[in-house]
């Protein structure tokens, strides 16, 4: 557990000994906090972006970075064939403790040989991408994952409104290969990991990226933040070929 700062502190909320909340630090905004109580929330708690991706689930559910759980748990009182995933083993444990009935600790571009209706990717689902290079091979990985008619309800966020001046003219470095690409490190107590890649990514890049990969990217909804959750699913006419 050393190493799983995340889960650590997801445990240490449930048991209540936690120290605080998460700070993040970003290679874009700098220092802040990840509320640990967020975490726990229930369905009227959600933003409306995850309240309709909720909705919208149907079938056996894969919730890709179930995290604490809160998704597993509100889907399983309908789809009892919903599955919690997450790289972190604090996390599945916290799951598990809460109530989750199916969970898997393992990192999801590791998963092979299983299909399903809904592949559930939120709190900016995008993210796991690391870098903008990334994105064709998940989503490729992810389209293995799907039952023929199956669905990925994914979320992200465009952060083009970040480098933004006052005339509203858009100052991006050039070296930077894409605006979305942001480095992360998180903090926890005396804990700090390793900096990470995490990927912000608009829609219409998605859509270009999927189709490429022979799927359909639809919007569902948009948030007031930029944020957005997409519908993707497999081409009929890749499929009949």
């Amino acid at each position: 557990m050393a190493q799983d700062i995340y889960g650590r502190a997801l445990l240490d909320f449930l048991e209540r000994k936690h120290q605080g909340s998460i700070t993040t630090f970003s290679s874009l905004a700098g220092k802040d906090e990840m509320p640990l109580p967020y975490m726990f929330r229930n369905f009227k708690e959600m933003p409306a972006i995850e309240q309709v991706a909720l909705n919208a689930a149907q079938g056996e559910i894969l919730d890709i970075g179930a995290g604490a759980g809160s998704h597993s748990l509100h889907l399983q009182k309908t789809h009892p064939n919903t599955l919690a995933l997450d790289i972190s083993r604090g996390a599945i444990e916290v799951c598990k403790k809460r109530g989750v009935v199916h969970t898997l600790h393992k990192n999801i571009w590791e998963l092979k040989n299983k299909k399903f209706d809904t592949l559930l990717a939120l709190m900016n689902g995008a993210g796991i991408c690391g870098k903008l290079e990334n994105l064709g091979p998940f989503l490729s990985h992810l389209k293995n994952l799907l039952n023929e008619n199956g669905q990925l309800l994914i979320d992200s966020s465009d952060i083009l409104y970040m480098f933004e001046d006052e005339k509203g003219a858009h100052w991006i470095h050039s070296k930077q290969a894409y605006y979305g690409e942001v480095e992360f490190q998180m903090q926890y107590g005396d804990q700090t990991t390793d900096k990470f890649d995490w990927l912000y990514v608009d829609f219409n890049t998605l859509k270009r990226c999927a189709l490429f990969q022979g799927l359909d990217c639809e919007l569902l909804h948009e948030g007031i933040h930029d944020d957005y959750l997409a519908k993707i699913t497999i081409l009929k006419t890749v499929k009949n070929q």
